[in-house]
């Protein structure tokens, strides 16, 4: 064969051999981005962890809300945020759900979590009848704030699962510290769950059981402070709130306040 044969064979060899190359190179591009070998780095082909998932308690994560204490009311200037702590009770949360059925109002309630174990019927009760739910944590230690970080989260995410369970899968959209023993972690922790932490205007001091003209008067005199008021439906008896509530709401209404929730 001649030289002009030979070159036309060398290039037709050569041409062959990079498409060869070429194949094998793509082959194993994308055999790499899809089988990657060695640890895998945030941000290199895996989606950052979101926020809240880690600390998950119960259910689906949410979307984080601001860490911000709430005390405003959804319905404004003439809002009003009714709020009960330490429930259930199978004494007074019934009561209690009794006169705010009879006035027409919703309201929220922050319940502990032990309870909220030992009386599931009355959670449900109060979801079944529009009410919100709040974490109000597992025991109601007052010196949650003296505590260490990891007992904090106990004491806020178990609630959550607890009082989740408890109420057949409605999870609670606030946190109230007992005592208002806030801290910004668990504040934090709070609020990557979902739930905004949740203070208060006007304490009624129904429990230092003074009667309930003085519960009533108290409301009445401070209800300018602010819209979220503060009752409790357990720990003690709680007659003197069931009175009061019957008339607190009834006056309320008459002097232009609307009802509704804390800001979410």
């Amino acid at each position: 064969m001649g030289r002009r044969g030979r070159k036309r064979r060398k290039g037709q060899a050569f041409v062959t051999a990079v498409g060869v190359t070429a194949v094998a190179a793509v082959a194993f591009f994308w055999a790499a981005q899809a089988s990657p070998v060695g640890p895998r780095r945030e941000g290199v082909g895996v989606s950052a962890p979101t926020p809240g998932r880690t600390a998950r308690a119960h259910g689906p994560a949410k979307a984080a809300v601001s860490t911000d204490i709430a005390h405003a009311s959804d319905r404004g200037v003439r809002g009003v945020n009714i709020t009960f702590d330490d429930g259930p009770d199978p004494v007074w949360t019934p009561r209690v759900l009794k006169v705010l059925r009879d006035n027409g109002v919703k309201a929220t309630f922050c319940m502990v979590g032990l309870r909220a174990r030992a009386h599931p019927d009355l959670v449900r009760a109060v979801v079944a009848a529009g009410h919100r739910l709040c974490d109000h944590t597992v025991s109601h230690d007052t010196g949650i704030d003296h505590k260490p970080e990891t007992y904090q989260s106990h004491q806020v995410l178990d609630a959550v699962r607890m009082i989740t369970d408890a109420s057949g899968g409605v999870r609670p959209m606030y946190y109230r510290a007992p005592g208002g023993a806030f801290t910004p972690y668990s504040r934090r922790i709070a609020a990557a769950q979902g739930m905004r932490p949740l203070g208060w205007n006007v304490d009624s001091k129904d429990f230092k059981h003074s009667g309930t003209g003085v519960i009533v008067a108290t409301v009445e005199r401070e209800i300018s402070n602010g819209p979220t008021v503060l009752f409790h439906d357990a720990g003690r008896d709680r007659s003197q709130t069931v009175a009061a509530l019957g008339e607190i709401l009834p006056w309320l209404r008459q002097h232009g306040y609307v009802f509704g929730f804390p800001v979410h």
